[in-house]
C-alpha cells in the first residue's frame, strides 16, 4: 500500500483507493499489531539475483536510479499509523523473505495473520504462501486487496477458497472488526 502502486506511480493498482479506507480501517483498530510492508527496488537492476535481474531490466524505470523515492513511502493514511504500527522493507515478494519480519513475528508471537495489500496475485499470495508454510492462521481480507487484474484477483481468492481450506480463510472487513468488538 505504497505510492508506488498509486495513480502517481509507475504501477497503479486501479483497485488502490476502494481498499484503501477498508485498509486503513482495519490497521487503525490495532496499530500496535500492525505490520506494514514496502516493496524496495533495487539501486540497479544488477544489483538482484538470477531473473530478479531481467525483470528489472524490464522495469529499469522502477529501480531507486531511476525512481523518486517519495513512491517507496506508505499512503499517508497508513503512515500516519507508523509508530505504533512497523515497518518492514523488503525486496523480494513475499515479506517472508526478510529475516525481520519472522523475527517480529516470533516475539509477538500473534494467534494469526490478517492479511490486506497490493497485488493479490503477487506479493499478497506470495506472502500468505510464506505464512502458510510457516504455521500460521491466515485470514485474507477478501475486501482489503487488490490488483491490477481482475482475473488474477478473482482466482486467487477462488483459490485459497477451494484449495488451502485448512490453512487460509477468507473474510470481508466488517467480519473481522464485528469479531473484534465482540
Amino acid at each position: 500500500m505504497q505510492r508506488l502502486f498509486s495513480a502517481d506511480g509507475p504501477w497503479p493498482t486501479p483497485w488502490l483507493d476502494r481498499v484503501l479506507p477498508v485498509v486503513t480501517e482495519l490497521a487503525s483498530r490495532h496499530p500496535e499489531g500492525t505490520v506494514f510492508t514496502r516493496f524496495i527496488p533495487p539501486e540497479r537492476a544488477t544489483d538482484m539475483p538470477g531473473l530478479w535481474q531481467r525483470y528489472y531490466s524490464r522495469w529499469e524505470d522502477v529501480t531507486r536510479q531511476h525512481l523518486d523515492p517519495a513512491l517507496l513511502e506508505l499512503l499517508p493514511s497508513l503512515a500516519n499509523l507508523c509508530p505504533p504500527a512497523k515497518i518492514i522493507d523488503k525486496t523480494r515478494y513475499s515479506a517472508f523473505a526478510e529475516p525481520n519480519l519472522p523475527e517480529l513475528l516470533h516475539a509477538i508471537d500473534p494467534d494469526g495473520l490478517i492479511v490486506t495489500g497490493s497485488e493479490t496475485d503477487v506479493c499478497v499470495l506470495a506472502t500468505v504462501l510464506g505464512a502458510v508454510d510457516l504455521g500460521y492462521r491466515v485470514i485474507v481480507v477478501q475486501d482489503a486487496v487488490c490488483s491490477s487484474s481482475d482475473q488474477g484477483h478473482d482466482a486467487l481468492i477462488t483459490l485459497f477458497r477451494q484449495r488451502y481450506t485448512e490453512q487460509i480463510e477468507v473474510a470481508d472487513a466488517a467480519v473481522i472488526m464485528e469479531r473484534w468488538e465482540s
